[in-house]
C-alpha cells in the first residue's frame, strides 16, 4: 500500500492500482492542490479539508478498500465550537491506515476500540484548530500504530499561521523513531519499521 502526504491533512492512499484521496484541501499559503483518485472522502465541510474541486475523478471500478467510520468532533467542546469531524479507517492487503481529520479531543474507550493496533496512524498535531502536540502523543499512545504519520502543521511558509510545526511532536519521541523522508511517499508493508514518519511536502 502506498501512502502519499499532498500537503495540509491531505493524503492519497493507493493499493492494486485504485487512489483514495483524502482531505483535499484549499488553503491560500499552499500551491493549489491538483490531483486525481478514484475516490475522494473529507472528514468535514471545511474548505481545507473539502475542496474536492482540486481532485479529477478517474472511473472508480472495484476499490479494494473497505471503509469504516468513526464519528467524533472538531474542538473538545463537543462540537459546539467547529462541528464534528468523521475519523476514516481504510483496510486493504491485510492492512488498516486511520485518517483522523481535524480531531479536536482525546478519544473515548467506545471511538478508540476499531482504531487500535492500526498499521499507519495519519494524526493532526499542530494544535489551534486541532489537537496539540503532547495531546497527539497521548492520542497515539492509545490508539498504539505501528507508523505514525504527523499532518496539520506549519512548515516554511506553507500552513497556517497560529498552528504549530510539526518539531514540538517530533521532539517527543527518541530520535531514532524518527524517519524523515526525502519525498512525500512512502510504502506501507506489513514490516514496516515502527516509528514516526514525516514525507517531504512536494508542491
Amino acid at each position: 500500500m502506498k501512502l502519499t502526504w499532498l500537503g495540509h491533512s491531505c493524503f492519497a492512499v493507493e493499493s492494486g492500482g485504485y487512489r483514495v484521496v483524502l482531505d483535499p484541501y484549499y488553503v491560500e499559503s499552499y500551491p493549489p492542490l491538483h490531483t486525481s483518485a478514484n475516490e475522494v472522502l473529507c472528514s468535514h465541510h471545511h474548505r481545507d479539508h473539502d475542496f474536492v474541486e482540486a481532485v479529477e475523478l478517474t472511473p472508480r471500478g472495484d476499490s479494494p478498500f473497505t471503509v469504516e467510520t468513526v464519528q467524533a468532533f472538531h474542538d473538545d467542546q463537543g462540537g459546539a465550537l467547529r462541528g464534528t469531524n468523521t475519523i476514516h479507517i481504510l483496510a486493504a492487503e491485510g492492512l488498516r491506515v486511520v485518517h483522523l481529520g481535524d480531531l479536536g479531543h482525546e478519544l473515548s474507550g467506545e471511538q478508540l476500540a476499531p482504531l487500535r493496533g492500526c498499521d499507519a496512524l495519519l494524526i493532526p498535531v499542530g494544535g489551534f484548530y486541532t489537537i496539540d502536540a503532547e495531546t497527539a502523543r497521548r492520542v497515539a499512545d492509545a490508539i498504539a500504530p505501528r507508523v505514525i504519520v504527523p499532518m496539520h502543521y506549519r512548515h516554511g511558509s506553507h500552513g497556517y499561521d497560529v498552528i504549530a510545526t510539526v518539531e514540538d511532536f517530533l521532539r517527543l519521541y527518541p530520535a531514532d523513531e524518527v524517519h524523515c523522508l526525502d519525498g512525500s511517499s512512502f510504502e506501507l508493508t506489513p514490516d514496516a519499521p515502527r516509528g514516526v514518519i514525516v514525507p517531504r511536502f512536494i508542491g
